[in-house]
């Protein structure tokens, strides 16, 4: 309990931690309407093929990777968080409202690669902004990755109701709907941003750091271009699963719509504690330790998904899952964080790029059969 309270306390009694833990929730709730039905939308909604939908995913996913790695560099050496935040909110609203309204595959292509490419900043500015804030403030360094994952808890909350809500939107307002509901969520975390989150330029260390190790002499470092291929291996397996699990539920098993959504918000509720546990098993035990347990129950988790026959079976999977994602999603930014100091915008950016790299391989392997209207 004393483990519980004193991180809340300390949370609750930081202005700018209250402030973040909102944002966490408002761009949690903006992912959880779109996340989970892309493939649906692609398929269904459009009418693209699935490999014409791989090759959307590709080309989106690929300028997102571009532009945020330009835009994380800038946040360490010129640009202060906040003004990274409000650039990504903004076009992210005005990327969600295109998504809501346009039908044209290159309309859509043009609309994802730039508007939500230039969005792709928000969430790993968001953590390089949390890991600001810890150090600036009288939080001990060796409980960084307890209250970073305490953060990551929050955008994790999110999905535990967001999907749900979302798969109900779309059975009354459709596609339309759930974009329209995402384009305000991402114009209130814009709001915020604008209002609660103090401008901060980057320190004289911060820019040394970028000057002293840019990324290419990082790579070189032991360790990292390792543990980058490695998430970038299970992003991608973790795509295809993303990809695939409606499919899954809809074609395979019988299941209906809010079945998806159910399976997606079950995992979140799991998440919660699972974060907070091993928010604090990281401030005792290596970070290597833990990642590679997750992996491992990772590849059992895939391998019972695949013989599942009924949707209550999914459902029980997905606390598996939430484990995995507790560590992959929590512990790991911390993780990088530390292997590039001072360079947080940067750092957090390269392990959401591993993401989005495994992602854009996801969707290259992204073919399975068309989901039954």
């Amino acid at each position: 309990m004393q483990r519980l309270l004193a991180p809340a306390r300390v949370i609750l009694g930081h202005r700018d931690f209250v402030v973040l833990l909102v944002a966490n929730v408002l761009l949690g709730l903006t992912y959880s309407f779109v996340a989970p039905f892309m493939s649906m939308f692609g398929t269904i909604e459009v009418g693209m093929t699935p490999l014409a939908f791989g090759v959307f995913m590709t080309v989106t996913s690929v300028a997102s990777i571009f532009l945020s790695t330009l835009l994380a560099r800038w946040s360490d050496t010129r640009t202060s968080r906040k003004t990274m935040l409000l650039w990504g909110g903004v076009s992210g609203t005005l990327g969600y409202l295109g998504y809501a309204f346009v039908r044209d595959v290159y309309g859509l292509t043009l609309i994802g690669s730039v508007f939500l490419g230039l969005s792709s900043v928000t969430f790993s500015q968001l953590f390089a902004h949390a890991r600001d804030l810890l150090s600036r403030s009288s939080v001990p360094p060796n409980q960084t990755p307890l209250y970073m994952n305490v953060f990551r808890l929050f955008f994790a909350l999110s999905w535990t109701a967001g999907p749900a809500v979302a798969a109900w939107v779309m059975s009354l307002y459709s596609f339309r709907g759930t974009f329209l509901v995402a384009v305000l969520f991402f114009a209130l975390f814009t709001l915020v941003v604008a209002c609660f989150v103090t401008a901060v330029p980057p320190s004289t260390e911060s820019r040394q750091a970028a000057e002293n190790l840019p990324l290419r002499v990082a790579f070189k470092q032991p360790g990292l271009l390792a543990h980058f291929i490695g998430f970038t291996l299970f992003f991608s397996c973790s795509t295809m699963g993303m990809m695939n699990l409606p499919l899954l539920v809809l074609n395979e098993i019988g299941g209906r719509e809010r079945d998806v959504g159910i399976a997606y918000s079950i995992a979140p509720i799991f998440e919660l504690p699972f974060m907070f546990y091993l928010g604090v098993l990281a401030t005792r035990v290596d970070h290597d330790k833990i990642i590679r347990g997750s992996l491992a129950l990772a590849t059992v988790y895939y391998g019972l998904l695949s013989v599942v026959g009924a949707p209550y079976q999914v459902f029980l999977l997905q606390i598996l899952s939430a484990a995995v994602v507790a560590v992959t999603s929590g512990v790991a930014i911390t993780f990088f964080q530390n292997f590039l100091p001072n360079q947080a915008g940067t750092a957090t950016n390269l392990y959401a790029n591993a993401s989005r790299i495994g992602a854009t391989t996801g969707y290259r392997f992204y073919v399975p059969r068309r989901i039954n209207a």
